[in-house]
């Protein structure tokens, strides 16, 4: 039986028919249906099965707010589980398929969970799944895991075959909403000149399309055309269809997820956008979602929102049934009654809770021959897997007895509205309780605050409480108030409203038996009784009660469920709604798919390689490469003939006796600057920075708050208020990310900022005796000289005719230079110095030559000699912890006794008897275990080498009590499983004094 009228349905084109699967039965609908009003117009009622009981599901709603009709869409490669027939577009060819059901939707064996609903309570499993202990891996966990969770995961063997972006924009005002609120609001903003970008997930005009009111002389559906239209034609205003605002962040960060192409499968286009704004103000229009009634039978299929029923007529001329009952506490279900009437449905009957209902709207209705019963609620729903007919008891009552019963095929239900505030609460918008309305609202005295401590977010329309098309408009327009004679609407006209009874529930005074028929997360299987039962078992804090029963928990996140839980829980614990407040709202509004999250990050790209400017040169030279972070280095340049290690060998040889060069382009470089720089780098480095002058150079350590050693490097003072930080070549995105958290959460009105110019300059070291000389044979403009430029000092200039920065800092006790050329200028500057450089037998050298010249010299490395539990103390790097600071990060935290004790594991040289190479990482063991049962250990190396300088094995390495322990011999756990003897020595190992370097 077909439920779709043969005229009407505004957003449908009928010389467009579409056909789609569900669970592989064919169906007919047209272009522009949702797959929701597709299902209703060809009488597919029973779309799913509830989480926990396996009860029948048919569609409730007509939005993002649905909670039953979740569907597995497509197949193979584009499966994607869990999307709502509500906010799904139909399109040729959709395959469609029920889900939490078997072996079918029809006959689920899981319903069978209906006989034992006494004992499945809210919180039963926490009560049963404890004891006996055993069970919990062997039955209870296994059984769990096969019956968690909602729909099917894609298959793991295939691939996404649709593509997804991300797009970064700006603007000055966003609107989240393309309703009458949001649609005069924008109109406002453009005709002030600011760049204003509208978002909409559904349908531009919002309710007033399909609620009859009227916009000057228009109708609400020929005024959103005309507003659309103005808005198109301006240049300063982006209008986003199929977009949802998923969240508003901090300093108007605002998300944005389109969804381009889902209705367009296999098209050239993304499928998904996630759109990343910053926005100077949010304007909140989001609307409102009209409430459900609890009562026994309220989740039958068949039982929709009123306004849902309101929406399928007029958007798609699908209607919910041929006899249709209306139940309310308010005047605006009444709408649904006079459409459905109008339409030719036949209303049996209007069941309204208030003991009069005399307004506008229920006289329309009585004038046409509906029946209205006042002082109603519905006792219980009759039927299975659809609805039969619809008892009815008085509203003050007990429900003990029922007064009639009224044959029906769809029942529509109104509790009155609750504004979306999701988008206000996300960055701190504080909430206030409407009582006329029985809603939360925005508070528009406590709204998000920006990083001025002004608010930056504004609510508008029906999400601020507002419900009359009139008052809607007013408060648009005067939120970017402007020519009077340039808006696009100016009045709005709609039937009034009288006030609401706020009911919870029906009858006021349920019996038991009826409570536990009473659904308020159909998805979720949570019944009036289940939140009773939590206040009863101590649940008194909301937060508490949610997790307990799970309410609000489901994929809708209770956006029909939360506010008439809320009121169900504060009667329980006798207290008033605001005293119990609301549950946390979180972003994303509803889901986003990985997909979009990950955008281009996938494949190749998901973890992108990073090429210095030199990386052709290094491939063309024979480089052996390897992993840096996200970087590739050169690890060596074996040449023909070559094993690596023999490359390394004489590239340490070649540096050391006349002139290496190295790509150390992929250090970090991170550009502080601003009037509190200094301050702040004092906070950031455990060393005094402040008083560094410009063109000077000084090692840096950096600690995390507990005083362990995180990073360290070179700092250069380029002006009073600027310094140049080098980081770990690993380091520097997380080091940046440091600063920017303690910069915008603990020292947020400090003016600084820090920049990341890793990429923007290259950097070539220059390395041996004979590097002063070659760079003296390109032609500099800078003194090169000892005395111009000695030891850490760094001067700008140019050098080859080249931009430099060049700093005098060495990582191998050479004499050194580091040059900083813009990046793309570094591979010209390369080349010269290898042309130059050749008569002093130049070469390349590789990481490992780096890391042996730095362990021949006792410099640590983050990562080898740190592991998170080490301090600046325990590498002998005490003289790099001021002690003149007040405070710095980690000061606290070395001050604790377990770091100022002398009792701790502390950096030393070691040399084996023999002169062979420890193994990397080796343990020292002692006799005995430890608490824990495992061996004893005194040390460990963390570095280790053989030295072509020294001709013999060397390596770092932390013992307990290292330093005091000079000249004493301990064992190491060989490759083989014995001992290897080594002498505890100095960590110095190559020119202590550091003459080579100092020349």
């Amino acid at each position: 039986m077909s439920h779709r009228l043969p005229a009407g349905g505004r957003l449908i084109n009928r010389s467009k028919p579409l056909t789609f699967t569900f669970n592989g039965k064919q169906f007919q609908g047209f272009e522009g249906d949702t797959l929701a009003s597709a299902l209703l117009a060809n009488d597919q009622l029973l779309v799913g099965r509830s989480f926990k009981y396996h009860r029948p599901r048919g569609i409730m709603a007509a939005g993002a707010e649905e909670p039953n009709a979740l569907m597995g869409l497509g197949e193979g490669t584009r499966f994607e589980p869990n999307q709502r027939a509500t906010t799904t577009e139909l399109f040729a060819g959709l395959k469609a398929t029920s889900q939490n059901h078997w072996p079918s939707l029809e006959f689920d064996i899981g319903a069978v969970n209906n006989a034992f609903a006494r004992f499945l309570t809210a919180g039963f499993y926490y009560k049963m799944f404890i004891h006996p202990r055993p069970f919990w891996k062997h039955i209870y966990e296994p059984f769990i895991r096969r019956t968690a969770g909602l729909g099917r995961a894609p298959d793991a063997e295939t691939h996404d075959a649709d593509r997804y972006e991300q797009i970064y924009a700006f603007c000055d005002v966003l609107v989240a909403g393309g309703g009458l609120a949001g649609l005069t609001a924008a109109l406002g903003a453009a005709q002030q000149g600011k760049r204003v970008i509208v978002m909409e997930q559904a349908r531009f005009g919002g309710r007033v399309t399909t609620d009859g009111a009227r916009i000057d002389d228009l109708s609400a559906d020929g005024w959103q055309v005309e507003a659309m239209e103005t808005l198109e034609a301006m240049p300063n205003v982006t209008i986003l269809p199929r977009t949802m605002v998923a969240g508003v962040h901090d300093h108007g960060y605002v998300l944005g997820y389109q969804r381009v192409a889902d209705h367009e499968p296999g098209s050239s286009k993304p499928r998904h956008r996630l759109w990343r704004v910053r926005a100077g103000h949010v304007i909140n229009a989001t609307g409102a979602i009209e409430r459900p009634l609890s009562f026994a039978g309220n989740d039958i299929p068949g039982v929709m929102l009123a306004s849902a029923m309101r929406d399928y007529l007029a958007n798609w001329a699908v209607v919910p049934g041929k006899r249709v009952v209306i139940v309310t506490n308010n005047d605006d279900a009444y709408r649904t009654a006079l459409a459905l009437h109008g339409a030719g449905v036949e209303v049996a009957a209007v069941v309204d809770a208030r003991p009069e209902a005399r307004g506008t709207l229920p006289e329309r209705a009585r004038a046409l021959g509906i029946r209205v019963a006042e002082g109603m609620a519905v006792h219980h729903v009759e039927g299975g897997k659809r609805v039969s007919a619809v008892a009815l008891c008085r509203q003050d009552g007990d429900g003990g007895a029922v007064a009639e019963t009224i044959a029906c095929d769809a029942l529509g239900m109104s509790g009155g509205w609750s504004p979306v505030v999701h988008l206000w609460s996300h960055c701190g918008g504080k909430l206030l309780w409407d009582e006329q309305g029985a809603f939360f609202r925005p508070d528009p005295a406590r709204p998000p605050l920006g990083h001025d401590g002004k608010g930056f977010v504004t609510a508008l329309g029906s999400a601020n409480g507002l419900m009359h098309a009139a008052d809607i408009l007013a408060e648009a327009i005067a939120a970017f108030p402007g020519d009077p004679e340039a808006l696009v609407a100016k009045a709005a006209t709609a039937e009034p409203e009288e006030p609401l009874l706020p009911v919870w529930m029906m009858p006021a005074r349920a019996g038991y038996d009826l409570r536990a028929k009473m659904w308020l997360d159909p998805q979720n299987d949570v019944k009036v009784s289940d939140v009773q039962l939590a206040a009863q078992e101590g649940y008194a804090s909301v937060e508490h009660a949610k997790r307990y029963t799970t309410l609000g928990m489901a994929t809708d996140q209770g956006k029909l469920s939360n506010i008439n839980g809320l009121a169900i829980l504060s009667d329980a614990l006798g207290q008033p709604i605001p005293q119990t407040g609301t549950t946390t709202f979180r972003p994303p509004y509803t889901p986003i798919s990985m997909g979009a999250i990950g955008a281009e990050a996938r494949g190749a790209v998901f973890q992108p390689l990073r090429r210095t400017p030199l990386h052709d040169w290094h491939e063309a030279n024979g480089a052996s490469w390897e992993p840096v972070g996200h970087w590739r280095r050169p690890y060596a340049y074996p040449r023909t003939g070559e094993s690596r290690h023999d490359a390394v060998l004489r590239e340490v040889r070649q540096t050391r006796d006349s002139l290496g060069l190295l790509d150390a382009s992929t250090l970090g470089k991170l550009l502080v600057k601003g009037p509190d720089a200094a301050r702040f780098m004092d906070m950031l480095y455990t060393n005094l920075m402040s008083t560094l002058k410009p063109g000077k150079c000084r090692y840096g350590l950096m600690c995390n708050e507990n005083g362990f050693l995180m990073d360290d490097g070179v700092v250069a003072r380029l002006s009073d208020d600027a310094f140049l930080c080098h980081t770990t070549s690993g380091g520097a995105d997380r080091i940046h990310a440091w600063m920017e958290d303690w910069l915008q959460c603990e020292w947020w009105d400090w003016q600084v900022h820090v920049v990341n110019l890793t990429e923007q300059f290259g950097q070539i070291a220059v390395v041996g005796p004979n590097a002063r000389k070659v760079l003296e044979k390109l032609g500099s403009n800078i003194d090169l000289t000892r005395e111009a430029l000695p030891f850490m000092e760094w001067r700008a200039g140019t050098l080859a005719g080249i931009p430099v920065r060049l700093f005098r800092i060495s990582f191998s006790g050479e004499l050194s230079y580091e040059i900083a050329p813009p990046a793309g200028q570094t591979r010209a500057l390369w080349d010269k110095l290898v042309d130059a450089g050749a008569e002093f037998g130049v070469m390349p050298y590789g990481t490992e030559a780096l890391h042996i010249m730095r362990a021949e010299k006792g410099f640590i490395m983050i990562g080898d000699e740190t592991d998170g539990t080490v301090i600046p103390q325990d590498l002998a790097l005490s003289w790099a912890v001021s002690k003149k600071k007040e405070d710095f990060l980690g000061k606290r935290g070395m001050e604790r006794p377990g770091m100022t004790s002398t009792d701790r594991w502390q950096l030393v040289g070691l040399e084996t008897l023999d002169g062979s190479v420890l193994p990397d990482g080796a343990l020292s063991p002692l006799e005995g275990v430890n608490a824990n049962g495992q061996r004893r250990t005194q040390g460990r190396v963390t570095s280790t080498y053989f030295s072509p300088t020294l001709g013999k094995g060397i390596a770092l390495g932390l013992v307990h009590r290292g330093p005091d322990r000079m000249g004493e011999v301990i064992s190491f756990m060989g490759e083989d499983g014995k001992p290897v003897s080594a002498r505890i020595v100095d960590a110095v190992f190559f020119d202590k004094a550091g003459e080579k370097q100092n020349v």
